[in-house]
């Protein structure tokens, strides 16, 4: 089950992997009806995360493998206030309710603890090992273990999952307490997979890539792509506010555009069948998303480490592993 499931980047990825998506819940209609749309799931709950607490379920819902959440992130960017943030009701779409978006993670863990799934998943910005964020991180952490889980945080960048993009994203992965399972081991190390790679049967012209900025993390994800070797990188994150590029032709005219849906699509390793209502609604759909193939990655390395009895997991830590936010 996946909550806050946005456009269905993570159950895209989850059935990569080789899951089933049982239901899916999200508080937005636009995210709604694009999820169904795409992922078309046996049942959706369009509501406040906390709803589902009192709500009547299925049975099946409470025989879950994966219990999947990525709680609304804006709070904990490293764009934006941050701080000035936390514990403040805010509307992250136009016409929902207001919500504490500091809120929501103990919300999804409330949710885990009616729900009891074998394991739990839930993804965020870096900017939660960050900082002041770092003490909300050890009370999630905190949490999970009152509730009966063994947690891990890993720190994971997309364009080590195959995704053309450079994204770096924290997953807690947990394990509920009666399963016997070894730590999970996720160091993902593909090949990174270049901006011009992707695109390159898709006739946009992406000769290279300058001085590429998405709002206000300008200083994080500027960079400069030598002309001589215009495929050797990932994009930089995409984003739901802005998807604009500055091109580089070999001649060194500069050209500046906005990536398409389609170019939008592979960068965030999204099938090309993937359908919007608009091509601006498209791109915020995968801005706002966890790209499939890093959901995926996640998903293979949890199902063959703790969800299959008969694989073995080795007991090292490993270095990409946090367990402490201040380490």
């Amino acid at each position: 089950m996946s909550t806050f499931a946005c456009g269905g980047g993570s159950s895209m990825g989850y059935k990569r992997a080789g899951c089933s998506i049982v239901a899916a819940n999200d508080i937005d209609p636009e995210m709604a009806w694009h999820y169904k749309r795409n992922l078309n799931p046996p049942l959706y709950y369009l509501c406040p995360i906390a709803d589902l607490m009192t709500a009547k379920l299925p049975d099946e819902l409470f025989n879950l493998d994966i219990l999947d959440g990525s709680p609304p992130c804006s709070t904990f960017s490293m764009a934006g206030s941050r701080e000035k943030s936390w514990g403040k009701d805010k509307h992250f779409r136009e016409g929902q309710a207001k919500q504490v978006l500091s809120d929501l993670f103990f919300d999804y863990l409330n949710l885990v603890e009616r729900l009891k799934p074998r394991v739990a998943i839930a993804e965020n910005v870096k900017g939660m090992i960050l900082g002041n964020a770092k003490g909300y991180t050890k009370l999630v952490m905190q949490r999970l273990k009152e509730i009966g889980y063994r947690p891990q945080l890993f720190l994971i960048n997309a364009a080590d999952c195959g995704v053309p993009q450079r994204r770096e994203r924290v997953f807690f992965c947990a394990v509920r307490d009666d399963i016997k399972a070894k730590p999970l081991e996720l160091k993902p190390q593909h090949r990174w997979i270049s901006a011009g790679e992707a695109c390159e049967d898709l006739g946009g012209k992406i000769k290279g890539l300058n001085l590429v900025t998405a709002g206000n993390e300008r200083h994080v994800l500027a960079y400069r792509l030598p002309i001589h070797d215009p495929y050797s990188q990932p994009s930089p994150c995409l984003t739901a506010v802005n998807n604009s590029i500055d091109l580089i032709s070999y001649d060194r005219k500069s050209e500046k555009r906005v990536w398409t849906f389609a170019e939008y699509k592979r960068l965030g390793s999204f099938p090309d069948d993937y359908d919007a209502r608009t091509d601006k609604i498209g791109k915020y759909m995968i801005g706002m998303s966890v790209p499939p193939r890093m959901t995926e990655t996640v998903a293979r390395a949890v199902i063959e480490q703790w969800l299959k009895p008969s694989s073995p997991a080795s007991s090292a830590r490993h270095p990409d592993t946090v367990s402490d936010p201040d380490q």
